[in-house]
Order: C-alpha cells, then structure tokens, then sequence
C-alpha cells in the first residue's frame, strides 16, 4: 500500500476480493497507488440489476446465483445491466442471458480469438509457494464452514503471485499471450517485481506450455546509479522481449522520487535507447499519465514526467524504436476523474493527455508510437463507460487502428476476461461518432477489435498468429481439462475498494 495514503484514507479502504461476486467490477479498484472513488449511484444500480437478473434467471439454467454470475449467462447479464444504467453500448442480446446454451456458445466461438495483453503484473512469492496454498486454504474453509473466525480474510500478497496469476490469465481468460513487467522503486527491496523474477516466471511458463506464451518487458531506470550497467547484465543475461520505464521514477513511493527522467533527454535515456537498439529490442514501454488531480496537488514537480510532451520527439530522434505508451497517457484515474475526462472531452472534443499522444503522429511525422489501454480501459467502463468509447475513438482516429494495444494491467482486477468482453462488446455512439469524426469499432472479431487485441502486437514482438495453443501446448490442454471440470470463474479482484464513508 501507497505510503502517501494518509491514516483516513487507508481506514475506508478494503479488500476487494469478496466485494464483487459480478462478473464484472461495480466500483474502482486500486492496486494501492491511489485512492480509488467510492461507489457511485450508477454503479449501485448496476449491481442491484446484476442481482435481479441472476435471482430471476439462474433456476432458469439450473444454476444457484453464484454459479451464474461465473459463467457465460451471467457475463452477458452484468452487460445487460450496463445497458440499462448507461445507455446502449454493449452489445448483448438478452437472450444470452436468459437461454441456457446461448452466452456459451457465442464464447466458444470467440475463444480461439488472438488475444495479446502486452500490460500485465504479478507479485514475487517472497515467502515460499505454500503462502499461497494455505491463504486458499483458508478462503475455501471459510466458504464452506462460516466460521465466525474466518469471516473476513484479508488480502495478502499472496493473491496476485504467480500460480493465481496463471490461472486468471490463461486459465479463467481467453488471452493467448502475455506480457510481465514490474515497477521500478528508487528503494530496491520495493520493486514490485525484479527483471531477474520477471525472466525466472517467463521460463517456467514457456517451459510448461511448451510454446511462446510469456513475455518480458523488463524495467530500466535512467539516473539511478548503475542503471546502464544493469541494462547490459539484463540484455546479456536475461535476454528481455522489451523494455518498460517509468518517467515520474519511483511510482510507488513519489514523495522519494529522485530520477525522474524524459523520454526525449539526449544526456540520459538516449543512452539507453541506443543499448536497446544495438540489442536488436525494438520495443521501448514507457508509464504514462495515471497522474491524479491529488498527485498534482501532492507532487507538482512530477508532473511534467507525467505527461506526454517528450514523446514526440523521442519518438522521431529513434525512428527504429518503437514507443508503446501504457495507459494511453491518461491522466484521470482518481475520484470521480472519468467523469470530468467526459466533461472536458464534451466541450472540448479533447481528453488529457490522451488526445496529446494521438496528435503526435501528424505534428512529429513519425510512425512509431503506440497507445496500451492498459488500465485506462478498464477504470473508465466501471466508472463512465462513454469515456472509454471517447478515448478508443480519440486514439484510432489519430493513431491509427494497426497503433493501439490491448493491456488490462490484470491481475489487479482479477481475471481480465471482462475487460475482454468490454471491448469485444463496446460501440462508440453513433452520435459521438458523427460528431468527432470517429470510425465505428465494429464487431467483436473484426478488423479493428482484432488487431487491437492481438495483431498489432503480433506485429510488434513478432509473434506467429498460427494458433499453436490449439495443438501440442501443455497450457491449453490444462485449459481445456480445466474448463471440462466445471471450475467457475472467481470473479475476485485483488486489489482495494474504498467503502461508503
């Protein structure tokens, strides 16, 4: 937890991982860098209809409401009922929901999709594999005693180590392909996950499936001291698909931030850049925005490593290198935040600074910046979904559909299967489309969709599309028997809520 968090913050935060038995999140969930909003009036209205759905229609599938909310019927319900709340932006048909077989079948025939998520997090086990088993251990006894002493089991970091991680990512999703990166700490004991782990679980997970499904965005950190010596042991030793910055410095504790860096500083990062490029990695990730109205009130002089400026022109100094910018460079990710993103992009037809990185291509002239929505995407549909329409449309039309890639930054929010179905199911309003010049996004497995969710990617790594999970791939198999089993979906989150005051 964010040491900034002050002592009343941190008592109206809980954990989030009994809070939503929805299928998807009805309130905002952080990992601990902020405080997240209280649950909205909007949000109390979708879990109310999420509930009446499920109490009217699991006996209809044979289901009690918790099976429900697992399964396919109830996913489609929980977008049923954002319709209702939000306005006609997913598209559901009812009867997924009420006809038994319907949601399933829609999901078999999407699941063989290629689903890249180059923006993924797990935790280090710095306390042995058991931790994990035991606090399971204890979860389920719970479940199934209600026990009075187990009434409330609090979240450790074993929830998001790498045996949860594997499960939620390949096990209870449809994603083929993921990325592991960490976050940097001017502390080193505070790094949420060194590039020695992050390379460690990417060759354990390649060596059970038997095939590419890992990868590794490493972390650099221009200023520290050592920090280009560590970029030549990792690239000799550890043999990174990509590198991963963040400009602000110690994202974790930024009151202690002492290297905050820009992407377009000749005397340091192209010191790097150019180690990267006689590597032969061509791919640079790069934090951005996530920088909250509180952030800039606490940390003003950050700011300026928040925000996108120094994109550009890194960007045409390095034309072999490819930027992917996480988060897309959005700001708001605080209380009420994606809401006045949606006021300011109504008056304006802007969005900070996500509209700033869309115009990079036609100002600098260059073709090599990307937009991950890692995060952004999926705070903005829990909160106000007609954001996340804005900023899809915001980014295809100044970057390019072939320049936008899917991360969900899971698994903070647990399984990033919803997100998934958010974007498969999302439609930018044909009135914001008419407006704004913004290109329809069309079906789930169409040309945009599906090269946000895998082929730009593909292009990027390079990765090879051919669907070798389908075949001799021992994380597939263990997929299929899994799903065969019966075992539902959790529908937990790892993260933290913060309760009504």
């Amino acid at each position: 937890m964010d040491e900034r968090l002050i002592p009343w913050q941190l008592a109206r935060l809980q954990s989030a991982a009994h809070a939503f038995p929805w299928p998807i999140p009805t309130q905002v969930i952080s990992n601990g860098e902020f405080l997240p909003a209280p649950q909205n009036a909007r949000q109390r209205e979708v879990a109310s209809r999420i509930r009446l759905l499920a109490d009217a229609l699991a006996p209809h599938h044979g289901l009690d409401r918790r099976a429900f909310l697992a399964s396919p019927a109830g996913m489609a319900a929980a977008f049923t009922a954002m319709n209702a709340v939000y306005g006609a932006l997913f598209g559901v048909d009812p009867a997924e929901a009420a006809e038994p077989g319907a949601a399933a079948e829609r999901a078999a025939a999407l699941g063989t999709q290629t689903i890249i998520d180059l923006h993924t997090h797990c935790v280090r086990d710095a306390s042995g594999p058991g931790l994990q088993y035991f606090a399971e251990l204890r979860e389920r006894t719970r479940e199934r005693l209600e026990s009075p002493a187990l009434s409330e089991r609090v979240a450790t970091l074993s929830d998001p180590h790498l045996c949860t991680y594997v499960r939620e990512i390949w096990l209870d999703s449809d994603t083929k392909i993921a990325a592991l990166s960490g976050a940097p700490s001017d502390t080193r004991s505070d790094w949420l996950l060194p590039n020695h782990a992050i390379a460690a679980a990417r060759a354990s997970i390649n060596r059970f499936a038997g095939s590419r499904r890992s990868l590794s965005h490493f972390i650099f950190t221009p200023g520290q001291p050592g920090w280009l010596d560590a970029i030549d042991r990792g690239i000799e030793e550890l043999r990174p698909d990509a590198f991963k910055g963040y400009t602000i410095g110690d994202n974790t504790h930024k009151d202690l931030s002492r290297y905050p860096w820009r992407m377009d500083d000749e005397r340091i990062a192209y010191r790097g850049y150019e180690k990267f490029l006689r590597a032969g990695i061509r791919n640079v990730a790069v934090h951005k925005g996530l920088f909250t109205l509180s952030d800039a009130r606490h940390f003003p002089h950050l700011e300026p490593y928040a925000r996108v400026d120094d994109v550009g022109r890194a960007a045409r100094d390095w034309p072999q290198l490819n930027f992917l910018i996480y988060h897309a460079g959005y700001r708001y990710s605080g209380e009420g935040e994606p809401s006045i993103a949606l006021g300011e992009f109504e008056r304006t037809g802007r969005m900070q600074w996500v509209s700033d990185l869309a115009d990079i291509p036609a100002r600098f002239g260059v073709d090599n910046v990307y937009a991950d929505i890692g995060a952004s995407f999926a705070a903005c549909c829990v909160t106000e979904p007609h954001t996340a329409a804005a900023m899809l449309g915001i980014l295809v039309k100044g970057l390019g559909a072939d320049h936008v890639v899917w991360g969900t930054d899971s698994i903070w929010f647990g399984s990033p299967q919803w997100q998934i179905e958010a974007l498969r199911r999302l439609e930018i309003p044909e009135a914001m489309q008419r407006n704004h010049g913004f290109a329809p996004l069309g079906p789930a497995n169409g040309p945009i969709k599906s090269a946000v969710f895998g082929m730009n990617a593909a292009r990027l790594q390079p990765l090879s599309v051919t669907p070798r999970w389908e075949r001799n791939d021992a994380l597939e198999q263990h997929r299929l028997a899994y799903r065969a089993r019966g075992y539902p979906r959790s529908n937990r989150a790892y993260g933290y809520i913060q309760v009504a005051g």
